[in-house]
C-alpha cells in the first residue's frame, strides 16, 4: 500500500523536502535555489527530470542550472550586465565571459526558506519562498524589495507548480521570470533517445547575434522546427540554444515529449503568461534537454520593442504576478 507523505530528508547529502503521492515522488532542495530536483514515477521507475548523480553534486552546486527546475530571475542574458529600468541602469555581474553578458539572475543558487509542507486528501505539497530586501546579497545590483513563493504539489494529476512574485517595495519593479527545466530523454528505464519526439507550442524564432542577444528580427523555421511545432521531432536533431515566441495551441502553452516505443507522453503545460520559449539541448547530446518557459525576450530591457511584445512586465507596489505549470503523463 502506497503511503502519501511529505517529509524532510536528504538528496545525495543535501537537505531536501521529499513528497510522495500515489506512484509519484518528488524532491526539492531549499538551500540550492528552491530547485525541484526530482520528479519520478517510482512504480514504473520513470525519472522525468535530469537529476545529478552523487558524483555530480559538487559540480551541480557550483553551477546548478542544468538539473531539475532552477528558478531564473531575471532570466537569460543581459548585454554587458546592464539592466535599464525607470531611468536608472542597474549593473549585474558579467558572469558569462564568452559573451560579455550577465546570465540567469540570482535566485537559482540562493537559499530559500521552507514555509510549509504536508499532506491532505488530494495532494502532498511543499511551499518555499525567498524574500529580497536591503539585506539580501542581490539587492546591490537589483535594488527592489520583493517576495517569490513556490508551491509544488503531487497528486493523481502529476506535479503542479504555482509561483507568485509580490512587489513589497514602493517603486515599480520589473517581473522577469523563467524556469531552466531539465527533462530526461529517455525518461523510461532502458529507453533510447531515438524513440523520443518533442512537440512545443512555438511561434517565431528570434535571430540571435554572436553574443546570443536578439537582433529584433525573426528567422525562418527549419523543417525540423516546423515539425517540432506541428507534430514532433527527435529532440537532438541538431545543437539548439534557440529562442522562440510562444504561440498557444488549443488554448494551452506546452511542451510534449513522447516515447513512441513505450506509448506514453510527458506533458509540460506552462501557462500562457510565458510568452517565450528557450530550448537548449546540450550541444545535441542525448540524455536530457531544457525546454525553458520564459516571460520575457532575452535582454528585454535593452531591446527597443513594445513592452507587451517582449514580455517586459512590471509590478507596482503591492502587486502580484501569479502563474501555474504542470507536469503529467498521458498515453502517447
Amino acid at each position: 500500500m502506497t503511503v502519501n507523505q511529505a517529509n524532510e530528508g536528504f538528496f545525495h547529502g543535501e537537505r531536501a523536502i521529499w513528497l510522495r503521492f500515489g506512484p509519484y515522488e518528488a524532491a526539492l532542495l531549499p538551500e540550492i535555489g528552491g530547485n525541484l530536483i526530482a520528479f519520478r514515477d517510482v512504480e514504473k521507475e520513470y525519472r522525468f527530470l535530469h537529476e545529478p548523480t552523487p558524483e555530480e553534486m559538487e559540480s551541480f552546486k557550483a553551477r546548478p542550472m542544468i538539473h531539475g527546475i532552477p528558478v531564473l530571475f531575471p532570466p537569460n542574458r543581459y548585454e554587458d550586465g546592464k539592466f535599464p529600468w525607470e531611468g536608472k541602469v542597474h549593473q549585474f555581474e558579467v558572469n558569462e565571459p564568452a559573451t560579455g553578458n550577465h546570465l540567469h539572475g540570482f535566485l537559482y543558487q540562493t537559499p530559500w526558506q521552507v514555509e510549509d509542507f504536508g499532506v491532505n486528501k488530494t495532494e502532498s505539497y511543499v511551499v518555499v519562498s525567498v524574500q529580497v530586501n536591503e539585506n539580501h546579497p542581490s539587492y546591490a545590483s537589483f535594488p527592489f524589495n520583493y517576495t517569490i513563493r513556490l508551491r509544488y504539489s503531487l497528486s493523481e494529476n502529476g506535479l503542479l507548480q504555482q509561483v507568485t512574485v509580490r512587489n513589497d517595495g514602493e517603486e515599480v519593479m520589473p517581473c522577469l521570470l523563467a524556469f531552466h527545466t531539465s527533462v530526461n530523454a529517455p525518461f523510461v528505464p532502458g529507453g533510447e533517445a531515438k524513440d523520443y519526439r518533442i512537440h512545443m507550442t512555438l511561434g517565431e524564432r528570434w535571430e540571435l547575434n554572436e553574443r546570443m542577444l536578439p537582433t529584433k528580427q525573426y528567422q525562418p523555421l527549419k523543417e525540423e522546427e516546423q515539425l517540432m511545432r506541428d507534430s514532433g521531432v527527435y529532440p537532438f536533431f541538431e545543437a539548439m540554444d534557440n529562442h522562440y515566441t510562444a504561440r498557444p495551441q488549443n488554448g494551452r502553452n506546452r511542451m510534449e515529449l513522447t516515447d513512441t516505443k513505450a506509448g506514453i507522453k510527458l506533458v509540460y503545460d506552462v501557462g500562457t503568461s510565458y510568452k517565450q520559449w528557450m530550448i537548449w539541448n546540450n550541444n545535441a547530446t542525448e540524455g536530457f534537454f531544457c525546454p525553458e518557459p520564459q516571460i520575457n525576450l532575452v535582454n528585454a530591457p535593452n531591446v527597443d520593442l513594445p513592452a507587451d511584445e517582449i514580455g517586459l512586465l512590471s509590478l507596482a507596489a503591492g502587486e502580484i504576478f501569479e502563474e501555474s505549470s504542470r507536469l503529467y503523463v498521458v498515453k502517447g
